[in-house]
């Protein structure tokens, strides 16, 4: 059977044991000033043990007890012997560790003389001591992973998830406007040519420009002006339509087609429902990376209580807003023959 070792743990157990081994040694040159080398050179061979032995305990011998079995008595009795094992391994084993290398000339007995029963105490000591110290250490580092690789995928799962919102709200644009142009089309309006030439541009910008999780307000304003432009295709000249913008900076980055389902809303579900004279009246204000965008438009029809049924444009608005921004706010206000939705962000607080 072969038993894969992560090497990203080993090299984890290295860094421990090095940082194990300068604390012991620090704190043996208090005791025994004047011994520097001796001690170095003492600890580099002992913590080689140690650290091999650790990595045993902490990786195989452990969660091999811990292991789900089904009594709990057996688990006790295993944890007990692999506990006695072991301690015969940190007392004995790093005492005949250390006889190896007084042997092979690169271990340095004591200047202090003691007894066979004093070293295999100290022996012990440092054993059980890294123990302690490598479990600490350890579950410190396990626990700071498992934090991280929640908070990935955590990250991830809101990515897919925005991913698929965009997916959604891109189609739902192409097919509201595939059907301005069967309108056109229907009525045999020499408009129709023009309105697919428009709708391809659109469909250029989408495919090549918005593939990146932001982008410039200015190319949002453009996309905008050219949806505004192929709607007014679809109405006379009783159709008003107010677009402005205050932009501090047209390099500011926002995300893709972003403002978008405010706009269409405007259209969809307001001016193509208006029985009276139909208007749109757009505004952008961008300063001090703070946005704000008003879009006021006629409708044809007030609802029940002030209650407003969301479209999949808004929900899925709303939900890209909370995975992207931590400071925003889509307020909706039907108002009699005048539909309002403001929409704010400040676009710093981006997740």
């Amino acid at each position: 059977m072969k038993i894969a070792i992560d090497r990203s743990k080993m090299i984890f157990y290295v860094w421990v044991g090095t940082a194990y081994a300068v604390l012991w040694l620090l704190g043996h040159l208090t005791t025994f000033p004047g011994t520097l080398l001796q001690s170095i050179s003492n600890n580099i061979w002992r913590i080689v043990y140690v650290l091999v032995f650790n990595f045993i305990f902490l990786e195989y011998t452990l969660p091999f007890v811990l292991r789900k079995r089904p009594s709990v008595v057996f688990n006790i009795l295993l944890g007990l012997l692999a506990l006695w094992v072991h301690c015969l391994f940190w007392s004995f084993g790093l005492y005949g560790w250390r006889a190896l290398g007084i042997q092979l000339h690169l271990y340095t007995t004591s200047p202090v003389a003691s007894s066979s029963e004093q070293t295999l105490t100290a022996q012990m000591a440092y054993s059980v001591g890294s123990v302690f110290f490598f479990g600490i250490v350890l579950h410190i580092y396990n626990y700071t992973r498992l934090k991280q690789d929640a908070q990935q995928i955590r990250i991830e799962k809101q990515e897919a998830e925005l991913n698929y919102l965009k997916s959604q709200t891109n189609p739902h644009f192409l097919f509201n406007t595939l059907n301005n142009i069967y309108s056109l089309a229907r009525d045999k309006s020499d408009l129709a040519p023009e309105s697919i030439l428009r709708l391809s541009k659109i469909l250029r910008y989408m495919l090549y420009e918005t593939g990146g999780a932001y982008i410039a307000i200015e190319q949002e304003l453009k996309i905008i002006n050219d949806y505004i432009d192929l709607e007014k295709l679809r109405y006379d000249a009783s159709l008003l339509i107010n677009f402005n913008y205050d932009v501090e900076d047209m390099r500011q980055a926002v995300p893709p087609l972003l403002l978008m389902p405010l706009v269409e809303n405007a259209f969809k579900h307001g001016v193509s429902e208006t029985t009276g004279r139909p208007f749109v009246d757009i505004h952008l204000s961008v300063k001090s990376r703070q946005l704000t965008f008003v879009v006021k438009n006629s409708t044809g029809f007030a609802p029940e209580e002030g209650r407003v049924k969301e479209n999949i444009g808004l929900s899925n608005l709303r939900r890209q807003l909370e995975l992207l921004y931590k400071e925003y706010k889509l307020s909706v206000q039907p108002g009699g023959a005048v539909f309002t939705t403001t929409l704010t962000i400040n676009l710093a607080s981006h997740v």
